[in-house]
């Protein structure tokens, strides 16, 4: 079964492997599909699910409250995001202006079928609207009984720091930031954690096996799978093509004995990884198949010694990208519409 970990510097406890649903419900699967997959998350113990309104353009909000209908609310963590284009993708129908934040959480509970979310997070920053309204906006929601906390996606050390200082004289909990990371990709550590940690804030990150590539299925020179999220360019394949060099494969298939001598899976491995970082307090985790989520749930619980730890920093050598920078290019510099 899962294990649970507080989230932020709160009270509120969820489970270290989170069901997210970014790339399957309402996409590569129908909704039989999903409904099946988040059944067999409940039953291995996990409570907590992350969506987001874009994800699907709204229909995986719908697909997920389908599949969450008559389980009892108060066992279930609810996460939903806010920022990107959805509906018609008018003027206002993006960003974190108090306008779309407040339209949005109420089409998210709605399309949820539930009277709150327990975590409503910024999905990017949006550098269009004073951070002041975004987060005036986001106390009143909380205030309103629309959401219990409130956390970001992808925000920089700064960024943070201002954010937090708000809530603070907001009175609101700020609790969580949703980064990228991975063995992989480990830009967050440099700057991001540290600041998280200050201020009481923990990762829920997202890719803990960058995309698929550290399951070991990508080999160097050779084609990707056919079906796989690599050759569906509605499932993000744009992100997954920056893990797509030989030297980075071929590297990832050096980690297959250390996860054998462990017991585990390559990608039990790489989400057991993720949550050795004690600022980490859940890996996000999709799944098409119910199969799937009993593989993943195997890796909670895991403790990786530091001569593991070690083998797997050897094993990638100079293929991992560590520089903070990457935290800066994330969020846009204007609002997609």
């Amino acid at each position: 079964m899962v294990e649970h970990r507080y989230l932020g510097n709160s009270g509120l406890k969820v489970s270290e492997i989170t069901y997210g649903n970014w790339v399957t419900h309402a996409s590569q699967i129908d909704d039989s599909g999903a409904i099946a997959t988040v059944h067999a998350a409940l039953d291995a113990g996990i409570t907590t699910f992350d969506t987001a309104d874009t994800y699907a353009n709204t229909a995986a909000e719908v697909v997920l409250g389908k599949a969450l209908a008559g389980q009892r609310r108060a066992s279930l963590e609810i996460f939903t995001k806010v920022y990107f284009p959805t509906g018609p993708q008018g003027p206002n129908d993006t960003g974190l202006s108090r306008k779309h934040i407040f339209e949005s959480i109420d089409g998210s509970l709605q399309r949820l079928g539930t009277d709150y979310v327990d975590l409503y997070q910024a999905h990017r920053y949006d550098y269009e609207t004073p951070l002041e309204e975004t987060m005036q906006a986001f106390a009143d929601v909380v205030r309103a009984g629309k959401a219990l906390y409130i956390g970001v996606s992808e925000w920089t050390a700064e960024q943070l720091r201002e954010g937090a200082a708000l809530a603070k004289e907001l009175r609101v909990p700020f609790i969580s930031n949703q980064p990228q990371y991975s063995m992989l990709w480990r830009v967050i550590e440099d700057k991001v954690v540290p600041a998280s940690a200050e201020l009481g804030i923990s990762q829920i990150v997202w890719s803990p096996m960058a995309q698929g590539v550290l399951s070991g299925k990508y080999l160097p020179g050779q084609p990707v799978p056919a079906g796989s999220r690599a050759t569906d360019e509605k499932s993000g394949a744009h992100f997954i093509k920056g893990f797509l060099r030989d030297e980075v494969l071929t590297a990832v298939q050096r980690l297959e004995p250390i996860a054998s001598d462990c017991g585990l899976t390559m990608p039990q491995l790489a989400i057991a990884w993720v949550l050795q970082n004690p600022n980490v307090a859940a890996a996000l985790v999709g799944a098409s198949r119910p199969e799937q989520i009993a593989s993943n749930v195997a890796a909670s619980g895991v403790k990786l010694d530091a001569d593991v730890m070690a083998a797997i920093d050897t094993a990638l050598g100079d293929v991992v990208e560590r520089d903070p920078q990457n935290t800066y290019t994330v969020s846009p510099k204007a609002r997609l519409a």
